[in-house]
């Protein structure tokens, strides 16, 4: 899953700070959201990246693990 934004982006060299718990860019922020958000990704095998837009905004991609189809059939 990819979602792309055109917004203010984020300071590049804080990329590695935006998935801490408590970091926000928000005066009102909380900075849970991504926090939350990447450890239940990862919870599942998966992984969620941010990277900054030459045009502006951002990108952040989520994968996820495809599982394989497990057979019930007896035998």
């Amino acid at each position: 899953v990819i979602v792309r934004d055109t917004g203010m982006g984020f300071d590049l060299n804080k990329t590695s700070d935006i998935f801490d718990s408590f970091f926000t860019t928000k005066q009102d922020g909380m900075g849970l959201g991504l926090s939350i958000s990447r450890s239940i990704v990862e919870a599942h095998g998966g992984q969620l990246t941010a990277k900054l837009n030459t045009n502006g905004g951002a990108t952040f991609t989520m994968s996820l693990p495809v599982e394989k189809e497990v057979s019930h059939a007896r035998k």
